[in-house]
């Protein structure tokens, strides 16, 4: 059984249509990422789980219960939101364990639930002090203590590492993926950073406009992108889209002379003169080495320690390739890089979806 059903779920706003018919089966144990821009649906989708909204239509199951018009104590369902939400006034440990107080869970019970909490998230030294003495990424780790001594059946987070810096932002991703490699509990985490929906997931729910544009694993939703939306947010640098046209047994590159063959079968599924988006990852490329020679004007040169960001134009559409660090290249040099012809993605321009081999 799964342990999260999320079944034709719709919000409307009067006129305004916020979540357009979710569906996801959930089971127990995954890590499940909601991943988009602001706007996409994917805080209203979390707050109707949560029983902080009620659907226009829909259901919601947790290992077979309707969720729909149970309150939200009684949903077994425990929740960290970006804001930490720490009482000022009380000790660490009496923030983690102030729900199990407040439901009378007898002193020695809680004591034990919080010590076993604060030695999961490496802060036992921090047990007597106050929120204010605390670093960021400290009352984080308090406030996703307070959802454990719980042992709830479902945990969300509402975009929680989005207040610490990049450096304590790496941090906490590491520690999260430790504790639910640890607990194997049921996540359901909200987040517009494509890094921590990457590295936490074991499954991305990729939204735009109210609705699902991919639903997959990490290596799906990267490698097989199903439409133009999901291949330029999920990568960094972004994928590139070059307009180009079939010409029966590859493509030409809109405005230059650049010929690209395709696999038989690839090439079978595009009728001629069909227009199409090719996608190209930044990291397809190779600065010398076996594949399809491409040339292009280098226009600027980013060196980020690890590797060169090169960024030109071929035919007048830019492009950008992730390099070694070493590679010589100047603004307005000529360079031929050699491209993994497997590692291309084709998308039909009028639908956005991506095309697949005949």
């Amino acid at each position: 059984m799964s342990a999260l059903v999320v079944d034709k779920i719709r919000k409307s706003f009067g006129a305004l249509e916020t979540l357009r018919g979710i569906d996801i089966a959930l089971e127990s144990g995954e890590f499940l990422v909601l991943l988009g821009a602001s706007g996409c649906g994917k805080s209203t989708l979390l707050n109707i789980i949560a029983g902080l909204a009620e659907p226009s239509g829909g259901d919601v199951r947790l290992d077979g219960r309707s969720l729909i018009g149970v309150h939200p104590k009684d949903r077994d369902i425990a929740m960290v939101f970006q804001s930490y939400a720490l009482y000022p006034n009380l000790s660490v440990r009496r923030n983690i364990g102030f729900g199990l107080e407040m439901r009378k869970v007898p002193a020695a019970e809680r004591e034990k639930a919080v010590l076993e909490a604060a030695r999961l998230l490496q802060i036992e030294p921090l047990l007597d002090r106050r929120p204010s003495q605390l670093s960021g990424g400290q009352r984080q780790r308090v406030a996703i203590g307070r959802a454990l001594v719980r042992h709830p059946k479902l945990f969300l987070f509402d975009e929680p590492l989005s207040n610490l810096d990049a450096k304590l932002r790496m941090e906490m991703r590491t520690e999260l993926k430790r504790l639910h490699q640890m607990m194997k509990t049921t996540v359901v985490y909200v987040t517009h950073d494509q890094i921590e929906a990457m590295t936490l997931a074991t499954r991305i729910a990729v939204m735009q406009g109210g609705q699902i544009e991919q639903l997959g694993t990490p290596e799906e939703i990267y490698n097989r992108p199903a439409t133009l939306y999901v291949a330029t947010f999920v990568g960094a640098p972004p994928m590139n889209l070059l307009d180009a046209v079939a010409t029966g047994s590859g493509l030409q590159v809109v405005g230059s002379d650049t010929a690209i063959p395709l696999p038989p079968a690839l090439a079978a599924a595009l009728p001629r003169d069909h227009a199409v988006k090719l996608g190209i990852r930044p990291e397809s490329f190779r600065a010398e080495g076996g594949g399809l020679p491409l040339t292009l004007t280098c226009d600027v040169t980013e060196l980020t320690g690890p590797e060169l960001i090169l960024s030109g134009s071929i035919g007048g559409q830019r492009l950008v390739a992730t390099l070694p660090p070493r590679t010589r290249a100047a603004p307005g040099e000529t360079i031929t890089l050699a491209l993994d012809v497997e590692a291309l993605h084709l998308f039909d321009v009028e639908s956005g979806r991506r095309i697949e081999a005949a």
